[in-house]
């Protein structure tokens, strides 16, 4: 049955990639993703030397900040390897999340670059080895509107397509938009704002991809 799942997956990946636009929008999409990683390093050190206001949050003021940042990892490591299982199964995923999280970087840089806030009261430094990788040595505590990990959460849910899949997808974005705010590294305008720009940018990946010439059966 594995053998034959596998042959399966291969088959699919085959199909796939005997489509020039397909291989074209791959090797595009990495280049344009790796070249957003290689610059946030230098943008966010620079948006954490300036200054900005300090939102009076109303819901925010009311949550006792604790540190949650194993859960955190949890849930979004969890979430991104669950994905990735599904985007070996099927290329269509892989393609729309590769489009779709490569302009959600990018509409990232613009927002923050937009809007310059410092800070919550009461946050606490969260601790996600993986993640930093992106952000350089130095804890970013500005890359505030909008929320990255729950945006990228909510883009993972929509970008799988089983109902059981969004289900788990779903409730894993949902508690790591909460516990952002339970350990105060966004405000909630941050993690409310998330979904929307991650719809915007989910929609957007797939007209760019069905922009390409090719019959697109294999995607999900």
């Amino acid at each position: 049955m594995a053998q034959k799942s596998e042959q399966g997956f291969r088959n699919k990946w085959q199909a796939a990639w005997s489509f020039r636009s397909f291989r074209l929008q791959t090797i595009l999409g990495s280049i344009a993703l790796a070249a957003t990683f290689s610059f946030f390093p230098s943008f966010f050190n620079y948006i954490e030397k300036r200054n900005g206001p300090v939102l009076n949050d109303w819901l925010l003021s009311r949550i006792e900040p604790h540190d949650v940042s194993v859960l955190i990892f949890l849930f979004v490591w969890a979430l991104a390897l669950f994905l990735l299982v599904r985007m070996v199964q099927q290329p269509g995923i892989f393609i729309v999340m590769l489009w779709a999280y490569m302009l959600l970087s990018i509409m990232r840089i613009a927002t923050i670059s937009l809007f310059a806030l410092n800070a919550p009261k009461g946050l606490l430094v969260m601790i996600d080895p993986l993640s930093n990788v992106f952000y350089g040595r130095t804890f970013i505590t500005k890359d505030l509107f909008y929320s990255g990990h729950t945006s990228t959460a909510f883009l993972m849910f929509f970008c799988l397509r089983k109902k059981t899949d969004k289900i788990f997808a779903f409730i894993a974005s949902i508690m790591i938009g909460i516990l952002l705010l339970v350990q105060h590294v966004h405000y909630t305008i941050d993690v409310l704002a998330a979904p929307f720009f991650a719809f915007v940018c989910y929609i957007c990946a797939k007209k760019i991809i069905w922009g390409f010439s090719y019959r697109g059966d294999f995607l999900y």
